[in-house]
């Protein structure tokens, strides 16, 4: 195999360094960062078991910030053909089915001109695991997403790389600052999926990229809502301000930003029971307008749209992720407004676009949208452009799950799993700890000291009581099992998506490192919703954890594998583990254990997708 060579700092750490607590970052002259070093083969004897040992077992600020940083570490390398895994523990099942999890999210964070990038504006790095349950070996493959702006900053032929899309997340420090429109980076580093024969890799604001599965080559952009949205009615409300606004800032928005009409979020949901792909977007517009259009779109299995919903809502809002129900759509209203001196910051290259908004908790409550998925097929008389009022300031993260019943009497209980966090702690510019100004992230955005179960990501069950006319009755929110630990990434077996489900599982912290008590995750945790029981599973010291994914096989809820990415960030390494999802808690909840070869070492993954073979 032949592979580009990689850049990875080195992991032995100058020992006199006193870094402060997190208060700061330390500045480039105070610290010496390690000369980086290219590595192009695998090395099998550079790391000795009792050198790994120690290096591990160090744990002080020193070792917790060089830690954070190499979880954030770029990997030029891409895999020309498929490597076998070794299994360093345990075996993979003889019942594993044959499929292929996929993992995306940024893979390149610095160029080599200066400039770092936010993760959330890293180029997508498409990592693949073939595993093949007759032969029980797992293959492993990774690519980058050649989208129009990996192509037009890298350089093939030398493997440099040059930023010059600023994106909405970063700002250049070694590139155009001022007057650089190139704000829509489409990285196609956020979700990948497998549907309708295709395989996608998505991000929050653009069209997906297609990619072959057996190669990773990527095919292009693919169209999934422009075609839907060519028959859309032409609405004149030349009364509506706000209509008269979005029609002089279409043009704007698009010729000089690039930026499509409509937008399609990274989040998808599938519908296991109608087996239905569900998608949605907004509008370019509604960024910079105190109002929001969402775009519903639903598709069978081989991509045929069944049916288009659009929704105005009176408010400002950013969604990332939401939830469906038998009959409803669920939005969480995370409130923004305009920043008018981050705008001014923005638009002079003195801070990321994204500066131009921030949050809004003005409200003591948080406002919930149903809205109708089957309005005529719908019995009640509920006004859905009114939501409902939660009785906490919260802002939503992820959904694992939503689910409705209805009594004989035809009230209806609307039940969502999810993570929230605090108005408070969420900044769009400090998400991660990034810090263009000196290259570095700084753990402490992540790891507040004071009140962190209250600020920083929490799992919750929101409750939602409805009568017969769709008056709402009551609604509630309540901490899952009264897990307070930090979490997020809530996922649940698909098989269940849409229905009642037991268990969720998720990504947690175990609190067990002093200077880095909330993030990065280190442990799986199970929460079963019928006991209000709570299991965990956690890496060792120095380690962490991605996104688990659920691999159904059997009848039962908790009938198959859990997959999860462990970052050994003390010793460069990756592995994939599997777990036994029954057994979570218990001193064999390792299935097993398989090494990603050192030079394919990667940055941690956003968001994952288990494609099992037809």
């Amino acid at each position: 195999m032949q592979a580009k060579p990689c850049h990875i700092l080195p992991t032995d750490f100058p020992s006199p360094i006193k870094l402060p607590r997190f208060h700061r970052i330390p500045s480039p002259a105070k610290i010496k960062i390690p000369r980086v070093a290219p590595i192009s083969t695998p090395d099998s004897t550079s790391h000795a078991p009792d050198r790994r040992t120690a290096l591990e077992t160090v744990d002080d600020s020193v070792s917790a910030f060089w830690d954070y940083q190499f979880l954030f570490v770029s990997q030029r390398s891409e895999t020309a053909e498929a490597e076998t895994l070794r299994v360093i523990d345990g075996a993979i099942p003889s019942d594993f089915p044959s499929g292929t999890y996929y993992l995306t999210g940024p893979g390149l964070f610095a160029d080599d001109h200066g400039s770092t990038v936010h993760p959330l504006d890293g180029h997508g790095y498409l990592r693949a695991f073939r595993i093949d349950g007759v032969s029980r070996e797992v293959r492993f493959m990774a690519r980058y997403v050649k989208t129009e702006a990996q192509v037009e900053e890298h350089d093939p032929e030398t493997n440099s790389w040059r930023f010059t899309h600023r994106g909405p997340f970063s700002v250049l420090k070694g590139g155009k600052r001022l007057g650089n429109v190139k704000v829509m980076k489409n990285v196609a580093n956020t979700s990948v999926l497998r549907w309708g024969g295709k395989l996608l890799c998505l991000w929050e604001g653009g069209d997906p990229y297609e990619i072959e599965p057996g190669t990773l080559d990527t095919t292009g952009r693919f169209d999934v809502i422009d075609g839907c949205d060519s028959l859309m009615d032409n609405r004149s409300n030349c009364g509506d301000p706000w209509d008269i606004a979005a029609g002089l800032l279409k043009p704007i928005l698009h010729g000089v930003f690039k930026m499509p009409p409509k937008r399609l979020l990274s989040h998808y949901k599938i519908d296991a029971k109608r087996h239905r792909l569900i998608t949605t977007s907004c509008n370019a517009e509604d960024m910079l307008l105190p109002r929001s259009n969402f775009t519903f779109y639903e598709y069978d299995e081989n991509f045929k749209l069944l049916q288009r919903q659009e929704f105005n809502i009176p408010d400002h809002l950013m969604i990332h992720d939401w939830a469906f129900t038998d009959t409803h759509y669920i939005l969480f209203a995370n409130r923004i407004k305009l920043d008018v001196i981050g705008s001014m910051a923005a638009v002079c290259g003195l801070s990321p676009m994204i500066s131009a908004l921030s949050v809004n908790p003005s409200k003591s409550t948080s406002p919930i949208y149903l809205l109708p998925r089957f309005p005529g097929k719908s019995s009640s008389n509920r006004n859905w452009r009114v939501p409902v009022e939660a009785p906490s300031t919260m802002w939503l993260l992820h959904v694992g799950n939503a689910y409705e019943a209805k009594d004989v009497n035809g009230n209806l209980q609307i039940q969502i799993h999810a993570s929230i966090c605090s108005y408070q702690w969420f900044n769009f510019k400090k998400l991660f700890g990034y810090d263009w100004q000196n290259n570095k992230l700084d753990p402490s955005i992540m790891n507040v000291k004071e009140g962190g179960d209250e600020l920083l990501p929490r799992l919750v069950q929101v409750y939602i009581n409805l009568d017969a006319d769709g008056t709402c009755q009551k609604s509630s929110v309540e901490p899952m099992n009264q897990w307070s630990k930090t979490t997020d990434f809530p996922v649940i077996n698909p098989d269940f998506s849409g229905n009642k489900n037991k268990y969720v599982y998720a990504a947690s912290s175990s609190g067990s490192r002093q200077t880095l008590p909330h993030f990065p995750f280190d442990t799986v945790v199970k929460l079963d919703l019928s006991d209000k029981s709570i299991h965990t599973w956690t890496v060792g010291a120095r380690r962490f954890i991605g996104e688990p994914i659920f691999v159904s096989n059997g009848r039962e809820e908790d009938d198959g594998y859990l997959l999860v990415v462990e970052y050994a960030v003390a010793i460069q390494r990756c592995y994939l583990v599997i777990l036994n999802p029954k057994r979570i808690g218990k001193a064999d909840a390792l299935v097993a254990r398989l090494e990603v070869p050192r030079h394919l070492n990667f940055p941690l993954g956003f968001h994952g997708f288990w494609a099992k073979d037809i």
